[in-house]
C-alpha cells in the first residue's frame, strides 16, 4: 500500500534502517578516503623516493603522482562490474565486498617490497595495488549512497544521504593525524617503515565496518522492486535506453572531485617543494583543520538543500570553487602560513562541502531503483577518473620548476564549469517522493528488461 501524499515526507519507508545505514555509509567512505588519502600523501611526499629513480626528482614526483590516478582509471570498470551486480542482488552485499576489498589492497601497500630491494618490480606491485583500490572504490560510494537514500525518510534524503561524503572527509582527517605524526620520524625511520603504518591501520577500520555493515538490512526499496517488478536484467542496457542524458549530467559533475584532488595532492607537493619551501607537517595540518570544517559543513549545506533544493546548494559549492581554489593556491605563492590556513580552510572545508555534501543525494534522485547503483557508479567514476588525473595534468601544466600556480588555478576553474552545466540542465528532485524518483523517463518498466526475483 502506498504512503498518503500527506504523510510521504516524514515517514520512514517500512523497514527502514536511516540512522544505522548513514553510520555504515560514513564508516565505508571513511576507509575509503582514509586509504586514498594516505595514498595521495604518500604520492607526493614518500614514494618518489621509495619507489622511483631518486636521480631524477622531478620525473620521480610526475611518475609518482601518475599512480594516483591510476585508481581512477580503474574506477570505470569497477563501476560497470559493480553496479551491474549492485542493480541485481542489492546494495548490501557490494557494500560489504568493496569495504574488505579496499582495506586488503591498502593493507598490501604497506607490505611492498621497495625499489632498491626488488627494482622495477616495486612500481608495478604499487600500480596493481591501486587498481584494487580504484575497483573497491567504484563501488563504495554509488553503493553507500543508494543504501542510505533508499533508508532515508524523503524529507531527509539529503542529510542522510551526505554521511557518505561527510564520511570522506572523516577519513581524510583521520589519514592526515596520522601521518603528521608518522611524520615526525627521522628521515631515514620514515622512509624505511614508518611510511608503512598507515597503511596497516586501516585494518582496524575495515573491521568496524563489516561489524556494522553485515547487520544492516537490504533497503525497503530494492526489496519492494525485486519483489514487485523485478530487478533489471541488465541495469547498462536500461541506463543507455532511458537514463543516458542523467549519467552524461553525473559525469560532468563528477568533475567536482579536481577539486579534492587537487587540493590533497598537488597542492601538497607545490607548497613543500622548493619553490615554496612549507614544512610536511604545516601543511598536513592545513588539510586536517580543514576536513574538520567539513565534518560540521557537509551535513548543514545538506540539511539546507532539503529545505530549498539540491541545485541551489551544489551551484554554490561549484561556482565558489572555482573562486576559493584560485585564492588557495595563491595563498601558497606567498609563504604566508595563517593566509595558507585561512583560505585552505575556507576553499575546501566550507565552500567545496556544499557541493561535495549534495551530489550523493543530487546523483542518486536522477535514477529510479532499478538502476540508482548503476547510473551512480558508472557516471562518477567516469568523472572521477578525469578527476584523478587532474594532478598529474596540474603538475605539467605548473611547468619544469612546479610553481606556475595561477595556471593551475585557471585548470581547476575549468573543471568546474561542466559541473555548473550539469546542475543547471538537471531538473529539482528533492521534493519528489522515492518512489517517483526517475520516472520522468518513458517506458522504464517495460517487462521484457527484468527478471523477476
Amino acid at each position: 500500500m502506498s504512503v498518503p501524499a500527506q504523510s510521504a515526507a516524514t515517514a520512514v519507508p517500512p523497514g527502514g534502517q536511516p540512522r544505522k545505514a548513514a553510520l555504515a555509509a560514513w564508516i565505508g567512505s571513511a576507509l575509503e578516503y582514509y586509504d586514498f588519502f594516505i595514498y595521495g600523501s604518500a604520492a607526493a611526499l614518500i614514494f618518489p623516493k621509495v619507489f622511483f629513480d631518486e636521480s631524477d626528482p622531478a620525473t620521480a614526483t610526475l611518475l609518482s603522482l601518475a599512480t594516483f590516478g591510476v585508481a581512477y582509471a580503474a574506477r570505470p570498470v569497477g563501476a560497470l562490474f559493480l553496479g551491474h551486480f549492485g542493480d541485481r542482488i542489492g546494495r548490501k552485499k557490494i557494500m560489504v565486498f568493496t569495504l574488505l576489498l579496499m582495506g586488503l589492497s591498502t593493507f598490501l601497500i604497506g607490505c611492498l617490497p621497495t625499489r632498491a630491494q626488488v627494482g622495477g618490480l616495486a612500481p608495478v606491485l604499487l600500480v596493481l595495488c591501486r587498481v584494487l583500490q580504484g575497483i573497491s572504490a567504484a563501488g563504495e560510494q554509488a553503493s553507500a549512497s543508494s543504501m542510505s537514500l533508499e533508508h532515508a525518510p524523503p524529507n531527509r534524503r539529503g542529510f542522510f544521504t551526505s554521511f557518505t561524503l561527510s564520511g570522506t572527509q572523516g577519513g581524510q582527517l583521520i589519514a592526515t593525524l596520522v601521518f603528521i605524526a608518522v611524520s615526525q620520524l627521522p628521515e631515514d625511520q620514515l622512509m624505511s617503515w614508518g611510511w608503512r603504518v598507515p597503511f596497516w591501520l586501516s585494518v582496524a577500520v575495515a573491521v568496524a565496518g563489516w561489524f556494522i555493515r553485515r547487520t544492516l538490512q537490504e533497503t525497503p526499496a530494492f526489496a519492494r522492486q525485486a519483489a514487485g517488478e523485478g530487478v533489471v536484467r541488465l541495469p547498462l542496457v536500461t541506463l543507455v535506453r532511458h537514463h543516458w542524458a542523467d549519467v552524461l549530467r553525473v559525469i560532468g559533475g563528477a568533475l567536482i572531485a579536481s577539486v579534492s584532488t587537487i587540493f590533497t595532492v598537488w597542492a601538497l607537493a607545490y607548497a613543500t617543494s622548493d619553490a615554496v619551501g612549507m614544512s610536511r607537517t604545516s601543511m598536513l595540518w592545513v588539510g586536517a583543520l580543514a576536513n574538520l570544517v567539513a565534518l560540521g559543513a557537509i551535513p548543514a549545506w545538506a540539511t539546507l538543500s532539503d529545505r530549498i533544493g539540491r541545485r541551489p546548494v551544489y551551484l554554490i559549492g561549484a561556482v565558489g570553487s572555482a573562486a576559493a581554489m584560485s585564492g588557495y593556491l595563491w595563498a601558497i605563492s606567498t609563504g604566508s602560513y595563517p593566509l595558507i590556513m585561512l583560505l585552505g580552510v575556507v576553499a575546501f572545508g566550507v565552500v567545496y562541502s556544499a557541493a561535495n555534501g549534495v551530489w550523493p543525494s543530487f546523483y542518486g534522485e536522477m535514477f529510479s531503483t532499478r538502476v540508482r547503483l548503476s547510473g551512480m557508479a558508472i557516471g562518477t567514476q567516469i568523472g572521477f577518473a578525469v578527476a584523478g588525473f587532474a594532478v598529474t595534468f596540474a603538475a605539467q601544466i605548473a611547468g619544469p620548476g612546479g610553481d606556475d600556480w595561477s595556471a593551475v588555478a585557471l585548470f581547476t576553474a575549468a573543471l568546474c564549469v561542466p559541473p555548473v552545466i550539469a546542475a543547471l540542465s538537471a531538473r529539482e528532485t528533492h521534493t519528489l517522493a522515492t518512489e517517483d524518483l526517475g520516472s520522468h523517463t518513458p517506458r522504464e518498466t517495460s517487462r521484457p528488461e527484468t527478471v523477476t526475483a
